[in-house]
């Protein structure tokens, strides 16, 4: 995945110090590791056995990590494969940089760079394997992936009876990878695998359940503490040259598919014409060793890569400083599995060129070119992406994978019969548990931006509320932003303790909304400074997480749709009547936005040529007869003209008149009140009854503070006013507390799900 220059060359900066910071840093992290007992139990010998420069950046936090917890691990380093070829830079003096011991140096790639002798290759180092391994004797053996150096060291590890710890398996890529990466998995006894898939793609493989941790990927844990390094500036310099700005440059890495070596070259090909047409400062990095490789190279070479002024070339980049270049790209190009991992936790634009990865879980920055045939094609795709931001995701990790990790070796008991066995038949939908067999409770953070009020609340997968925070809503867009993310983060810092684990942001506002950007593009008079306003890019920059955005009457109908009464039903609408009147339509199980993002404005569908005006600025709107602002309007007149007040009621002089105050006088005989909630009700139950013409749903469900007030209404003016078809509609009150805030939380628990873990 990375590749790179010599350890010693001019642009390397000061890795050696940030691995530092990092060894530093693991030794604070022990704390947070459980300790062995002191009871006489020795400690757990581990062999870590890497083969190329893309395992080391996930192998190294592990490796980290267990010099830091000298006591407990006792670490033996074997290297082999590309590392030690001077072609791919040597990359095993980063490894002595990094200052680990390497027990063993194994020189297993017979060159050539195909098919033979990539199979020579395995060959050579089952030849050289039992030695190494008999001598070191580790209780457990870690191998990472789906190379062919990895196979070979598992099949010799299980042959030796040493106990093996897969990292990554279960991911699907798409090519002869799938296969080496399943064999592992098939020869491994545990698994450490990074996405809620993998561990399903494990448990219908029959691998034991217990034994699979769902952790995350390894790399994250450094990737996103590295995220904002401040010298960011100097490393593109160093790598692209002077002159060179942030996301105005371009990352190229693209790999052979060693079951189609034909096809990537030509794909490799046209990448490299379409990048000079393109015409942009571009960093290319030499590909895999691979079968095809040799080739891939000869092609940059004939195209005089090394010597344009537009690229450079380089075998191999360090990982933190890779890590910055990738994250302040302006796209990255090719088919590392960097770009559908990694790039991801930027928001980086990435393009992928041919079938490599396609199988992958990715986030939104990633554009397929399944089939890269034409350089026009990869040129388009250029500048579609090129300069984009994406929301940054977190689907192959939140940064606490090598604690998890470490905690489940410890748990491993040597005891126990080395005979691994198979779970039959295959287990579907099973919960994975974590290292204390106490499952993360799957959650989201639910944002709901009100009028009056501010409110956050960590929402789990059964929508429960599992806490709430509240504060007023400010009126100014800066404070209102601020106060966001403060209650965001604390909301976060809350969910460790509360053992949830949160996938992503849903937030649900005033206002019409683009979901595609999350952007609202004009919000009404009750919230203020809040028109054009991009909420996305900021709670996503700043949380890392992806973040979801919709209308508040959306988000009522995606709460019903998930947890309430729309459960299963095909179509519905849902009506939240409040302080405004809002609303949103399911037909066939999707929501319906329109093509201005403004269909179900339920509040705005006028029943009156000239009603009383409206906050939207029109006349005779439901809103302007129905909603609470409505009724508190109609309460405030009678008030002044003396007709509210009614025997029985507690009314105050002093207390301002409020909706709730012409209810009561309405139920103690105010014929004045009755009458104006007679025509509040009309109103509404006209307006409905227009919708059941228009889209004909089978259900509607009435939301919000007023609900209850108007379902026996709305009931009565359908049966007078439907067509016959549609009077024996459902028209339910919701049972919902929190229609917004549950809204706001289906949309990630929906959408996340489905690619993260």
């Amino acid at each position: 995945m990375f590749a790179g220059i010599e350890g010693r060359n001019p642009h390397r900066l000061t890795e050696r110090s940030t691995h530092e910071l990092y060894y530093l840093k693991m030794q604070r992290e022990r704390e947070q590791v459980e300790k062995m007992e002191n009871n006489g139990k020795r400690k757990l010998k581990v062999c870590v056995a890497t083969c190329n420069r893309a395992d080391y950046s996930k192998l190294a936090p592990i490796m980290f990590g267990m010099k830091a917890n000298p006591e407990i691990f006792e670490l033996e380093v074997v290297v082999l494969g590309s590392h030690l070829i001077d072609d791919y830079g040597n990359t095993f003096r980063m490894i002595e940089q990094d200052e680990f011991d390497i027990g063993s140096k194994l020189h297993t790639i017979v060159r050539g760079e195909d098919e033979a002798a990539m199979v020579e290759s395995v060959g050579l180092a089952l030849v050289k394997l039992p030695d190494v391994l008999q001598r070191l004797n580790p209780d457990v053996l870690i191998v990472h992936g789906d190379r062919f150096d990895a196979l070979a060291l598992a099949t010799a590890a299980a042959l030796m009876n040493i106990r093996i710890l897969h990292l990554e398996g279960g991911e699907v890529s798409g090519t002869i990878d799938d296969s080496i990466r399943h064999a592992i998995s098939k020869l491994a006894h545990y698994h450490a695998c990074c996405t809620r898939s993998a561990e399903r793609h494990l448990i219908a493989m029959c691998e034991d359940h217990s034994r699979i941790l769902l952790a995350g990927c390894p790399s994250y844990d450094k990737l996103l503490d590295a995220h904002h390094r401040d010298d960011y500036a100097d490393i593109i310099k160093a790598w692209l040259g002077d002159g060179v700005k942030e996301q105005d440059y371009i990352v190229a890495l693209q790999h052979p598919v060693t079951t189609d070596i034909k096809n990537s070259i030509k794909i490799y090909e046209l990448m490299l014409d379409a990048l000079i047409s393109f015409n942009k400062r571009t960093l290319v990095l030499f590909p895999n060793i691979d079968a095809g490789s040799k080739e891939m190279v000869r092609v940059m070479r004939k195209k005089g890569i090394e010597q344009h002024p537009n690229f450079r070339a380089v075998k191999h980049v360090p990982f933190e400083q890779f890590i910055q270049l990738v994250a302040h790209a302006g796209c990255m190009i090719g088919n590392s599995s960097c770009g559908v991992r990694e790039a991801g936790a930027f928001g980086t634009p990435v393009i992928n060129l041919g079938t490599r990865q396609t199988g992958r879980e990715t986030g939104e920055n990633v554009l397929h070119v399944r089939d890269a045939d034409t350089q026009n094609k990869i040129y388009h795709a250029l500048d579609l992406q090129f300069g984009k931001r994406y929301p940054c995701s977190k689907i192959y990790g939140d940064g606490n994978a090598v604690p998890r990790i470490l905690k489940f070796l410890q748990s491993i008991n040597l005891d126990e019969p080395l005979q691994k066995t198979f779970c039959f038949p295959t287990v579907k939908d099973c919960i994975s548990q974590d290292i204390d067999h106490i499952l993360e409770t799957q959650s989201a953070l639910a944002v709901d931006l009100g009028g009056t009020n501010l409110r956050v609340a960590i929402i789990s997968m059964k929508g429960k509320i599992v806490k709430k925070y509240t504060k007023s809503n400010p009126k100014t867009y800066e404070e209102r932003i601020d106060l966001i993310l403060q209650m965001c983060k604390k909301a976060l810092d809350d969910a460790v303790g509360l053992n949830c684990r949160v996938l992503g942001v849903g937030v649900s506002t005033g206002g019409r909304v683009n979901p595609q950007e999350g952007v609202v593009l004009h919000s009404t008079k009750l919230i203020q400074e809040w028109s054009s306003v991009d909420i996305r890019t900021p709670i996503s920059n700043a949380l890392h997480l992806p973040v979801w955005v919709d209308n508040d009457g959306n988000c009522a109908a995606l709460a019903e749709r998930k947890f309430g009464h729309g459960k299963g039903v095909e179509n519905f609408a849902t009506i939240i009547t409040g302080t405004g009147i809002g609303g949103g339509i399911v037909q066939h199980n999707e929501l319906i936005h329109g093509s201005t993002f403004c269909a179900a404005e339920l509040g705005h569908i006028m029943v009156s040529l000239d009603g009383p005006e409206c906050t939207c600025g029109s006349r005779g709107c439901i809103e302007a007869y129905a909603s609470g602002i409505a009724l508190q309007r109609e309460a405030k007149r009678l008030n002044d003209e003396d007709l509210l007040f009614t025997e029985g009621m507690a009314l105050k002089k002093e207390d301002p008149v409020s909706a709730i105050d012409l209810i009561n006088a309405a139920r103690l005989g105010n014929s004045k009140a009755d009458a104006v909630l007679r025509t509040a009700g009309a109103a509404l139950g006209v307006g409905i009854t227009n919708i059941l013409h228009m889209v004909n749903p089978s259900m509607v469900i009435l939301s919000g503070v007023l609900a209850s007030f108007y379902e026996s209404p709305v009931r009565q003016i359908i049966s007078q006013r439907a067509l016959t078809s549609a009077k024996d509609i459902q028209v339910l009150t919701s049972d919902l507390e929190e229609p917004a805030l549950l809204g706001a939380a289906s949309m990630v628990l929906d959408y996340a799900t489905r690619r993260t873990y």
